[in-house]
C-alpha cells in the first residue's frame, strides 16, 4: 500500500518495480499503436530501467482494424527475435465488442491473455455500450473465458452501478495507470481513483500508443493516496 503525503513523480513512486502490463500497443505497424520497430525497442527499454517484469502486447482486433490471428502471431514472433533486453513479454489482443468479435469468438479464432491462456481482454466504444453487451459477455464465458474490460475508467456512459454489475457478473476489470496521473483527463482520473476505493481493479496496463505517453506522464506530478499496483 502507498501513501504519497506529497506529490511525486510516477517515475520517482517505484510503482511500476515488478509489474506486469497487460494492455498495450508497442506491436509494430498493426494498429494505431507503435509504427516502427525502433519506437517499440525504445519503449521496452524505458520499461525494464523502471523496473517492469511484463509486457502484453495487445494489438487491437476490431472492424476498423481486422487483423488475423496468424498475421499478428508472425509478427509477433518477427519482434521477439529484435527485443534483447529483460523483460518479458505475452502475445494476446484488445478485442472489441462488435460484430467481428462475434465471429471471431464463434469460430474461436481469439487471442487470449494471461499465462493460463483463459483470459479475454475486450473493450467498447468510450461513449455508448455495443448493441447486445450483455449477451456478448455471457457467450465469452460459455465459451470458457473471463472477460477482462480494458480501462473502464475511460467509459463515458458508465456509471458506478454499472461497474458493480459487471464484478457481479465475473467481469475483470484492468486499469490504465496512466489516468492516475491525469493522461485521460479529469474525469478518468476521479473514476480510477474511485475504482481503486472499491478494490475493483484486478490488472495493470500502460495503454501506451507511442513512447511520447510514458515519457510525458512518468514526469509529471501525483498525489494519489493508498495506490497499490
Amino acid at each position: 500500500m502507498w501513501l504519497f503525503k506529497k506529490k511525486i513523480s510516477l517515475k520517482d513512486s517505484g510503482l511500476l518495480q515488478g509489474l506486469t502490463d497487460y494492455h498495450s500497443h508497442i506491436l509494430p505497424g498493426v494498429d494505431d499503436g507503435v509504427k516502427t520497430m525502433e519506437e517499440s525497442l525504445t519503449i521496452l527499454q524505458a520499461f525494464e530501467e523502471l523496473g517492469v517484469k511484463k509486457v502484453w502486447l495487445t494489438p487491437h482486433i476490431m472492424e476498423d482494424y481486422p487483423n488475423k490471428t496468424e498475421d499478428l502471431r508472425r509478427r509477433f514472433a518477427e519482434f521477439r527475435k529484435e527485443w534483447k533486453g529483460k523483460v518479458d513479454l505475452g502475445l494476446a489482443a484488445e478485442h472489441m465488442l462488435d460484430s467481428l468479435f462475434e465471429q471471431r469468438l464463434e469460430a474461436n479464432d481469439l487471442l487470449p491473455i494471461g499465462d493460463e491462456g483463459n483470459h479475454l481482454l475486450i473493450e467498447t466504444s468510450y461513449y455508448t455500450p455495443p448493441y447486445g453487451m450483455d449477451d456478448m459477455i455471457e457467450a465469452i464465458f460459455s465459451k470458457g473465458y473471463f472477460p477482462i474490460l480494458a480501462h473502464p475508467e475511460r467509459y463515458r456512459y458508465m456509471e458506478e452501478k454499472d461497474y458493480r454489475n459487471l464484478k457481479d457478473r465475473g467481469v475483470k476489470l484492468q486499469l490504465n495507470y496512466l489516468s492516475l496521473v491525469g493522461g485521460y483527463g479529469e474525469q478518468a482520473k476521479k473514476k480510477a481513483e474511485w475504482l481503486l476505493s472499491q478494490k475493483m481493479i484486478n490488472f495493470w496496463g500502460s495503454d501506451i500508443h507511442r513512447f511520447s505517453h510514458i515519457k510525458d506522464s512518468l514526469d509529471l506530478k501525483t498525489s494519489v493516496k493508498n495506490l497499490q499496483l
